[in-house]
C-alpha cells in the first residue's frame, strides 16, 4: 500500500477541514453558512473565516448566501489532464468511437485506488447521464473500472478493496470480493469487461484496457441504454471499434 493510501502520518487539521468543506459544498450542490457549520465540526465564525479565505483565492464563489465550489478548480483539474500521457494520444480516438457508435465513449484512469473520467465524448444519440469530466467512480461498479482493476497487480487491487471496500450501487453490484476476482480473471482473459446495469439502472457498459508494456494506463469503454447495448450489437459492432481505437492508442502510445 503506498503512503497515499494510508494517509498522512500528520495530518495537517486545517488542511484537512479546507477539503472538508470543499467536498461537502460539492456534495451539497451549494449550501449556506449555517448548514456548511452543521456539516463540520468547527465554530460557526471558523467555517465562516474558512469560507471567506477559499472566497478569496476563487475557489469558493457566493452567490446570495449560497457558497459553491468555483471555477478556480477547473483551471486545476484542466492543468492535471495535460499531464496525464494518454489524454492527447486516445482523444481523437474516442471521437471517433462515439461518432461511429452515437453512444457515450469514456476514457478512465486510476488514481489513489479509484477511477477518474479524464475524457467523455457524446454520439449522436448518447443518453443524458449524471456524468462528467473529473468525476470520481469505484471501481469495482463499472466495466471500465473493472477493466482497470483486472490489469493492476493482485496485491495492488487486494489493497484498494481493503480501502474502499465493495459498496452496492444497484441490485446488480458485485459486492462479494471471491466473485470479483473470478469476473477480473475473465476479464484478463477475453479483453473485454461488461458492466451490466451494476453502476446505474438502465445503462449498460464494455471496456478494454489500455496497456503500455505491461502496466495498464487507462481503460476505454461505449455505454448506452440497455434497449441499445444487446449483447448481439456489443460483439458484432461496440467490441471491434474499440479494438480499433486501443490498437491505435497502444501504437500511439509506444511512439510517443
Amino acid at each position: 500500500m503506498t503512503q497515499s493510501d494510508a494517509g498522512p502520518r500528520t495530518p495537517v487539521k486545517t488542511a484537512e477541514r479546507t477539503l472538508e468543506l470543499v467536498e461537502f459544498l460539492k456534495a451539497a450542490d451549494g449550501a449556506t453558512l449555517s448548514e456548511a457549520t452543521d456539516a463540520v465540526d468547527l465554530p460557526k465564525s471558523s467555517v465562516h473565516n474558512y469560507l471567506k479565505t477559499l472566497v478569496h483565492h476563487g475557489y469558493v464563489v457566493e452567490n446570495d448566501g449560497t457558497y459553491e465550489v468555483g471555477l478556480r478548480f477547473l483551471d486545476l483539474g484542466a492543468y492535471a489532464r495535460t499531464r496525464v500521457p494518454l489524454y492527447p494520444v486516445a482523444e481523437p480516438e474516442l471521437e471517433t468511437v462515439a461518432e461511429e457508435t452515437g453512444e457515450l465513449a469514456n476514457l478512465l484512469v486510476e488514481q489513489d485506488g479509484r477511477g477518474t473520467f479524464i475524457y467523455r465524448k457524446k454520439g449522436e444519440n448518447a443518453v443524458k447521464i449524471d456524468s462528467y469530466n473529473g468525476q470520481q467512480i469505484l471501481l469495482h461498479t463499472t466495466a471500465i473500472g473493472k477493466a482497470l482493476l483486472a490489469n493492476l497487480p493482485e496485491d495492488r487491487v487486494e489493497a484498494i478493496l481493503d480501502r474502499y471496500g465493495l459498496p452496492q450501487k444497484t441490485e446488480n453490484t458485485i459486492t462479494d470480493r471471491e466473485e470479483l476476482f473470478a469476473e477480473l480473471d475473465r476479464i484478463r482473459s477475453e479483453g473485454f469487461s461488461y458492466d451490466d446495469e451494476e453502476r446505474i439502472s438502465g445503462l449498460n457498459c464494455v471496456a478494454t484496457p489500455i496497456l503500455q508494456g505491461d502496466d495498464v494506463v487507462g481503460a476505454i469503454s461505449v455505454t448506452g441504454p440497455t434497449s441499445r447495448m444487446s449483447q448481439s450489437r456489443i460483439d458484432d459492432e461496440i467490441k471491434q471499434q474499440l479494438r480499433n481505437a486501443k490498437n491505435i492508442i497502444e501504437l500511439n502510445l509506444s511512439h510517443a
